[in-house]
């Protein structure tokens, strides 16, 4: 590392997830244990930081540069932190703040030896962390000029990947992979993943060369063929829709199939809507549990950009009995390999809320999202404005936050609408310098 503070705000930082995870020593973590710490923090941040790079940083791999700051951000993100800085100015903050007390003289003594014999046990377990933290340092420094244990390299021309859907738009939707993994050693695994999340991928024969996959949503996905740990080759897939489709989602992963609605139901005079009467009309219950309504619209909008556009929409859900008195909405804007998620809710519940960007996670335990906070009971508009990587989120007209993100830029791909119970868009649209882009 070029900067030894700087590494020991890592180690600590390392040391705070191990902690939280609660599965051991990382001495003892297998190429497993990295598989599920990727997808706890994609799960967690949206970014996905391959088992390679947390290979690296836990000092399983041998690597002479420091961490990205992407990286460190999104470390510090997954321990809910709003950034890297404000996860290191954290572990500097002390709190000395001493609050007398008038208490009687013997109990004072009494109080006096046991903060005495508090402290000394306090300054031991100092003193014990601080040599504990110099053991890993001087670990990791001599390390450096040892020869890393296994240094694998993999050539990526030896292999080949590719996807073929069944259908160009709509979902269900099949997908055929076509691999070539032979060159893989007999002791490597091979795996297909056909989306970002990593928990969903699937072991394959080596010597086959197809796979197939059922896609039950619509998405822009980074489908992947990896050899052991490493990403060999990777297909940009899209499963497109026709226009708008909207689902009650029954399982979190995707993985059961949602109740499809047909569009004349859901559809009426350029507003999409599931409200008591379809959910009646498809014998879904409102209560207990509100079911989850979806809305999509993906397509190929050409050269719209996530670093400049314009994002108009008008969303309604008046539906706020039982475990729905909050009103949560989701609005997603969907990028090629990226997200942005923004946020709504009764106004009471602005508490709750957490804002996705290309890279930020703004939670409201640690920022202002109160201008999220509608009466969502009535129509209720949203607009994004950006302009190089600036981007201001209004509600009703009004400003609510604004925040310059930090991935590269990469094209839309289209919307997705969450809601509880039910559910109504209208008036959706995204501009750029070429034009308008009605939904």
């Amino acid at each position: 590392m070029s900067d030894s503070n700087e590494y020991q705000w890592i180690l600590i930082c390392l040391a705070k997830i191990e902690q939280n995870l609660g599965w051991g020593t990382s001495a003892d973590w297998n190429n497993f244990d990295f598989e599920k710490l990727s997808n706890e923090i994609e799960s967690k941040t949206t970014v996905l930081l391959s088992v390679t790079t947390l290979k690296r940083l836990w000092g399983k791999i041998k690597y002479d540069h420091d961490p990205s700051l992407t990286t460190l951000n999104t470390l510090a993100q997954y321990l809910r932190y709003e950034d890297w800085r404000t996860f290191k100015l954290d572990q500097t903050k002390k709190e000395s703040i001493v609050k007398e007390k008038v208490i009687p003289f013997e109990e004072k003594k009494v109080l006096i030896k046991e903060n005495k014999i508090r402290k000394y046990k306090t300054t031991q377990l100092v003193f014990a962390t601080l040599a504990f933290l110099g053991l890993i340092f001087i670990f990791a420094l001599t390390a450096k000029d040892k020869p890393a244990l296994t240094k694998r390299v993999i050539n990526p021309d030896l292999y080949s990947f590719m996807a073929d859907k069944v259908l160009s738009t709509g979902v269900p939707n099949s997908v055929v992979f076509h691999y070539d993994a032979t060159a893989a050693s007999t002791s490597d695994s091979v795996f297909i993943v056909q989306t970002w999340d990593m928990r969903r991928k699937t072991l394959v024969d080596k010597n086959n060369h197809e796979h197939s996959a059922l896609y039950y949503f619509p998405g822009y996905f980074k489908s992947k063929l990896i050899i052991d740990s490493i990403i060999v080759k990777t297909h940009d897939l899209q499963i497109a829709t026709d226009g708008w489709l909207g689902l009650i989602q029954n399982d979190a992963l995707g993985v059961i199939a949602p109740t499809y609605f047909d569009t004349k139901d859901i559809n009426q005079d350029g507003v999409q809507e599931v409200d008591k009467a379809v959910l009646k009309k498809y014998e879904v219950p409102l209560l207990p549990v509100s079911p989850k309504v979806r809305f999509f619209n993906q397509r190929d909008l050409g050269d719209l950009m996530n670093d400049n556009f314009i994002f108009e929409t008008s969303i309604r859900n008046d539906h706020k009995e039982g475990d729905n008195a909050c009103q949560f909405v989701q609005v997603l804007i969907q990028c090629k390999d990226d997200i942005i998620i923004i946020p709504l809710s009764a106004s009471p519940c602005i508490g709750d809320l957490r804002l996705i960007v290309a890279g930020i996670t703004v939670d409201s335990k640690s920022a202002d999202l109160s201008g999220f906070g509608a009466d969502l009971s009535q129509w209720t508009d949203l607009k994004v404005i950006c302009e190089n990587k600036l981007m201001k989120f209004y509600v009703n007209n009004k400003e609510a936050f604004h925040l310059t993100f930090l991935h590269p830029p990469v094209g839309i791909v289209g919307v997705q609408y969450r809601f509880n119970g039910v559910g109504a868009v209208k008036n959706t649209s995204f501009t750029n310098k070429t034009g308008k882009i009605v939904l």
